[in-house]
C-alpha cells in the first residue's frame, strides 16, 4: 500500500509533460502510474485538471541567521519559501559572521535543524585563509562561494590571478565554485571620480562593463581545468553577450534574478530603496536582452537573491544611495513571477523546471534526490492549478522584510498544495505541517 496518491495531474518534468498518477511511500516518489489505475493508499489527493512540478530549488537565498535574525530567520524565510513552493533552499555564507570556517558551518547546520519549513543546504566562503579549505569540504556544502568585488578584505579576491589561484586550488575536488562577477577596480574608480552620492553614482560604480569583466574573469580562470563553477547574478546585455561568447570554455553555469526580467534603472526614482540592490537594474535594453537569453535557453539558473531587511533599514535616511541596505524578498514569489512569464510566452513550463528545480538540484549536488517528478526521487511536489488566477499582495508575505516589489500583481495559476519528502506542508495558502525541513549535504 502506497502512503498517497497524486491523481489526476499532468506531471511536468525539464524534459517535457505527461497525463499520471504520483504514488508517494516512505517520504519518496514510488512511481508514476497510468491515470486511474487502480491502487490502494492511505491517502488520495484529486489533482485532476492541475499540473505538478518538482519543488523549486532556490540556489541563491540569504536566511541571515545567524546574526542578522532582524532582517529574516531560519523559521521565516523558510516559511515564506514553503508558501512559494520552493521546497529546497541555498542559504548563502554573508550572516554574522561570515560562514567561513568549518566550525561555523557545523553551527549552522546544527542550529537549523528542527526550525526549517523546507529543506535547506548550506553554502560557505572562501576566505583568504586558504588553509580552511579542507575543513570546509569535509562537511559537503552545496557550494563555495568567492567574491570578486564589494565584500569585506577578507573574502576579497579581486584580481583574475586571485581567481585563478583558488580555482586551481579547488579543481578535481568535489565541490561547485559560486563566483560573483565584478570589478573591484571600477568600483573603486567610480569613488575616486564621484562623490555625489545619487542613484546616478550607485550606477556608474556597478556598469555593465564590471560585469562583464566578472563573467570573463571567472571563466577564463576555470578554462583549462577540471573546476566547476557557477557565475553568480548576472543582468547586462554586455554581461550576458560575455557569457554567450565564453561559456564554452569551462565547466560553467549562470543565473539571474526574476526581478531582473520586469524592473528598470527608471523605477528607482519612484520605488527607490525597495529596488535597491547589486547588480543594480539595467535599462529597457538590458531587459530585452536577458528576456531573449532566457527563451535562448542561455541562462540556467533562475534564483532569487533573496535578501531580506528590516522595514526600519530600508526606511532609513542615508547619506547616499549606495549606502541603503542592498537586497530584497523573493522566495515566496519566485513560482508566481515565474509563471508571469510563461503567461507571457518567454518561457514554457518546462522550462520553468529546468532553471528552477532540475538545473540547481543537479549544478549544487542533490541530482539524485531533487529536482524531478520520477520513481526514487524526494516527494517534493508542487500542485499547480492554473485554472484559477491569484495575486501577490504585501499582506501575504511572511518574510521580515514586511513587504514585495510584485505586490499587486496577477499571477496565472493557484498554489493548490505543496508536498516535502511525501508530507503535505501547504494547502491553498497556508502552512498545515510544520517545521518538516531537513539540512541537505552535496550528495557524494
Amino acid at each position: 500500500m502506497f502512503d498517497t496518491i497524486i491523481s489526476g495531474a499532468t506531471i511536468v518534468n525539464a524534459g517535457g509533460e505527461v497525463r499520471g498518477d504520483v504514488t508517494i511511500r516512505g517520504g519518496r516518489i514510488a512511481g508514476i502510474l497510468s491515470p486511474g489505475e487502480a491502487v490502494e493508499a492511505r491517502s488520495v489527493v484529486d489533482a485532476e485538471g492541475c499540473h505538478l512540478l518538482p519543488g523549486l530549488v532556490d540556489a541563491h537565498v540569504h536566511l541571515r541567521e545567524p546574526g542578522l535574525t532582524h532582517k529574516e530567520n531560519f523559521d521565516s524565510g523558510t516559511r515564506a519559501a514553503a508558501l512559494g513552493g520552493v521546497t529546497t533552499v541555498l542559504d548563502m555564507p554573508t550572516d554574522d559572521p561570515w560562514t567561513e570556517t568549518s566550525e561555523q558551518l557545523a553551527a549552522k547546520m546544527q542550529m537549523a535543524k528542527q526550525r526549517i519549513h523546507v529543506d535547506v543546504g548550506f553554502q560557505a566562503v572562501i576566505s583568504q585563509d586558504i588553509g580552511l579549505l579542507d575543513g570546509l569540504l569535509d562537511l559537503r556544502p552545496v557550494s563555495l562561494e568567492l567574491f570578486t568585488a564589494d565584500v569585506p578584505d577578507a573574502f576579497l579576491f579581486d584580481s583574475i590571478d586571485a581567481v585563478s589561484q583558488i580555482v586551481r586550488r579547488l579543481a578535481g575536488c568535489d565541490t561547485l565554485i559560486g563566483i560573483s562577477p565584478g570589478d573591484q577596480s571600477i568600483l573603486v574608480g567610480s569613488g575616486v571620480r564621484n562623490h555625489v552620492g545619487d542613484i546616478a553614482a550607485f550606477l556608474e560604480s556597478r556598469p555593465p562593463l564590471a560585469e562583464a569583466s566578472g563573467v570573463a574573469r571567472a571563466i577564463l580562470a576555470a578554462a583549462g581545468t577540471n573546476a566547476r563553477i557557477h557565475v553568480r547574478q548576472v543582468n547586462s546585455a554586455l554581461g550576458m553577450s560575455t557569457w554567450r561568447r565564453l561559456r564554452d570554455m569551462a565547466d560553467a553555469t549562470v543565473e539571474t534574478t526574476p526581478q531582473n526580467f520586469f524592473f528598470t534603472d527608471v523605477q528607482y526614482q519612484t520605488a527607490g530603496a525597495k529596488l535597491k540592490g547589486s547588480p543594480p537594474f539595467r535599462t529597457p535594453i538590458d531587459v530585452e536582452a536577458l528576456r531573449a537569453a532566457l527563451s535562448g535557453g542561455l541562462i540556467d539558473i533562475v534564483s532569487t537573491d533573496h535578501a531580506p531587511h528590516s522595514p526600519a533599514e530600508k526606511a532609513a535616511a542615508y547619506a547616499a544611495f549606495a549606502d541603503i541596505p542592498g537586497g530584497m524578498p523573493g522566495l515566496q514569489t519566485l513560482l508566481a513571477t515565474m509563471l508571469r512569464l510563461v503567461e507571457e510566452r518567454v518561457i514554457g513550463l518546462c522550462d520553468l523546471v529546468r532553471m528552477c528545480s532540475f538545473n540547481p538540484a543537479a549544478r549544487f549536488g542533490l541530482r539524485r534526490s531533487k529536482g524531478v517528478i520520477a520513481e526514487g526521487f524526494d516527494a517534493d511536489i508542487v500542485v499547480l492549478d492554473r485554472r484559477r488566477p491569484s495575486w501577490i499582495t504585501n499582506g501575504q508575505q511572511v518574510s521580515r522584510a514586511g513587504y514585495t516589489p510584485f505586490d499587486g500583481w496577477s499571477v496565472p495559476g493557484t498554489l493548490a498544495h505543496v508536498f516535502l519528502r511525501g508530507q503535505e506542508i501547504v494547502r491553498d495558502g497556508k502552512i498545515i505541517s510544520e517545521r518538516r525541513g531537513s539540512v541537505v549535504t552535496r550528495e557524494s
